[in-house]
């Protein structure tokens, strides 16, 4: 499980800052479903390494610093946050799922650096 755990943290990162920059580069142009497929992939592994975090703290493997599992929270709270504040202009809205998912990823970096 703690494997898992890893893989989809680099995964997690990787995708995050992928679909950031397709998003952003998706302001200039007209965005596709790629783009979307991208940004949904990147929340689809946010919620997959939480509950993979979530599957460990059951087994009693925790993380050296407690840290580590606020910036889980906040990345995961960072790519749902969009879902309610966003406006509804299309070009805002890609540009608040490009900035939180671009926020995602630093804090993916950050809560690997801790664990």
């Amino acid at each position: 499980m703690l494997t898992a755990h890893h893989v989809n943290a680099f995964l997690l990162i990787a995708v995050c800052v992928l679909a950031s920059a397709a998003a952003f580069w998706a302001r200039r142009r007209r965005a596709g479903t790629a783009v979307a497929q991208l940004l949904a992939l990147a929340q689809t592994l946010i919620v997959a390494q939480v509950a993979l975090g979530l599957l460990l703290l059951s087994d009693h493997k925790r993380a050296a610093d407690h840290l580590h599992y606020a910036y889980g929270t906040f990345a995961l709270l960072a790519v749902l946050s969009p879902w309610l504040y966003a406006p509804s202009e299309p070009r805002a809205r890609l540009l608040w799922f490009g900035i939180a998912t671009l926020l995602a990823a630093a804090l993916g970096v950050r809560a690997w650096m801790t664990a």
